[in-house]
């Protein structure tokens, strides 16, 4: 529980933390942040003691693909740096950004309400400091306890309780312009109370009132509702997306592992690919498995522990889709590598009967991301019941342009695709493009139903990450046309699939980075 009519923002509990639990330097587990409204000399500060919220459903704990993060039966979200690999799902996941990895040994924690003082009766050290007992915990099953009198009889208030996480951190007499990440604005420049901070989070600023000073301009967040008059962030601390662009990489390699493995498929489905051709026998598999490789050496390179990457397969929580996907990518890695000897050795009726499976898998490769994405509960723009399908037309998008483009494999060049196979291989290329712009244009054209969705499609569109995604649709739409007016031969079809390649992974960086932008605390 936090009494904000009592906190004078000493910030004695923060130093504490740190003190009892050894936090270092750039990271904390609990802070002040600080909010001044008004002009002068008609002022006030606000502050918000800034933690973990102990959620009942807790969305790190689903996330955690090797449970190092989890719920105690007393309620308390604790950590297991033991199992932590450092892979950041428990970041992407916190709605309320409290979670960080540790510099000094790259494992995931936060607050713990010191579960190891509980656990011998103490109380935690932020607590014990606090000079005007804004800070109090207790069992909220206890009747007689201060928590459960406070929350029984006064109005009090959580952080984003749309999220559905149920979160166990009160707050009496707090302010909306604290609570609200987007209801107070940034100083120009990112020019805090007490010092500069620079390259965190993008600057926002509330509708229609930009930053004073901002070198960049400021970015308005247009029609959200939710800003409140001269409310400017006076204290706050760094922040960083926690997913770069490896994880945007690893989308895209993803892409084309599984949508080589799909579009001669389909093309054989429909008769355009003879089943004992090349092609399909050894080229697709190849690369596929290649670009799954690439896709697993992405990911190892993304933790923070990446020598512990075992521990996703070995001490799997079923929950996470980081888990799923690990075991998704690793069975499709099976199919392909089996795949490939059977149409080494020239059997190919049992490569064909063995796509029955391999199908299964390579949509699952395609579209499981979203659903990972879907776990980081508070990055709105990822919320989209159209990112599977669009991710799955990605997918074969990526592998028909590589149909185009390989070595040996082209419409220009050899027999795996000539005739009617180098005709539909076109189609599908026309087809997937067509719906790629479709879908990815709509983030332009549609209405956003949250103020963080709103100002994340604002960074991907206007601003910082404007580039990247204009760059991205205008090489998918030059190399739809040029493979349209080329029938994909010759050296202008190379160049355009090739164009669609590159306009894909561009996309795909706008998307995700842009997705972490909107900031949470």
């Amino acid at each position: 529980m936090v009494d904000q009519t009592s906190c004078i923002g000493c910030h004695a509990c923060t130093t504490a933390c740190k003190s009892e639990n050894e936090v270092p330097l750039s990271v904390s587990r609990t802070f002040v942040k600080s909010v001044d409204q008004g002009a002068f000399p008609r002022t006030r500060r606000s502050f918000q003691v800034t933690r973990c919220n102990q959620c009942d459903d807790a969305p790190c704990v689903a996330a955690c693909p090797t449970a190092a993060m989890f719920r105690r039966p007393d309620g308390i979200v604790d950590f297991d740096k033991s199992l932590c690999i450092g892979c950041k799902a428990c970041i992407a996941a916190c709605p309320y950004d409290a979670i960080f990895i540790n510099p000094d040994d790259h494992a995931a924690e936060k607050c713990n309400f010191c579960a190891h003082r509980l656990d011998m009766g103490l109380e935690p050290a932020c607590v014990v400091v606090c000079p005007t007992e804004a800070l109090f915990v207790g069992d909220l099953d206890d009747p007689e306890s201060r928590v459960s009198r406070v929350v029984g009889r006064e109005a009090v208030q959580v952080r984003k309780p749309e999220k559905g996480t149920l979160p166990k951190l009160f707050y009496l007499g707090a302010s909306g312009v604290t609570l609200d990440p987007l209801a107070a604005a940034n100083p120009g420049g990112d020019l805090y109370m007490w010092g500069e901070q620079g390259g965190a989070m993008p600057r926002h600023v509330p509708a229609g009132r930009p930053a004073q000073g901002d070198p960049g301009g400021g970015e308005a967040l247009a029609g959200t509702g939710t800003s409140s008059a001269a409310a400017i962030l006076s204290y706050d601390v760094p922040r960083a997306a926690p997913w770069d662009f490896r994880v945007s990489a690893y989308t895209f390699t993803k892409s084309v592992a599984a949508g080589v493995y799909l579009a001669p498929l389909l093309l054989a489905l429909f008769g355009m690919v003879d089943t004992s051709s090349r092609l399909w026998l050894t080229t697709a598999p190849t690369w596929a498995l290649a670009m799954l490789v690439v896709t697993a050496g992405i990911l190892i390179w993304d933790l923070d522990r990446p020598s512990r990457f075992w521990l996703l397969l070995v001490r799997p929580q079923w929950r996470s889709w980081l888990v799923r996907g690990g075991f998704i990518l690793t069975g499709f890695g099976a199919l392909l590598g089996a795949h490939l000897l059977l149409g080494i050795y020239g059997r190919h009726e049992a490569a064909w009967r063995l796509a029955w499976l391999g199908a299964p898998l390579a949509v699952a490769t395609a579209i499981y991301t979203a659903y990972l994405f879907a776990q980081a509960k508070a990055r709105d723009l990822w919320q989209s019941p159209l990112l599977p399908p669009h991710l799955l037309v990605q997918a074969v998008l990526a592998g028909s342009a590589l149909v185009l483009v390989l070595p040996g494999a082209s419409v220009s060049g050899g027999s795996a695709t000539s005739g009617g196979a180098g005709i539909g291989a076109v189609w599908l290329f026309q087809l997937a493009a067509g719906f790629h712009l479709l879908l990815a244009l709509g983030e332009a054209t549609m209405p956003h139903p949250t103020a963080h969705a709103r100002l994340a499609a604002r960074n991907m569109l206007k601003a910082k990450y404007a580039g990247p995604y204009w760059t991205g649709i205008s090489l998918a739409a030059a190399g739809l046309l040029s493979v349209t007016l080329t029938g994909g031969s010759g050296p202008t079809g190379f160049l355009g699939a090739s164009a669609a390649l590159l306009g894909l992974l561009f996309y795909e960086h706008a998307y995700v980075q842009a997705g972490q932008s909107a900031p949470l605390g």
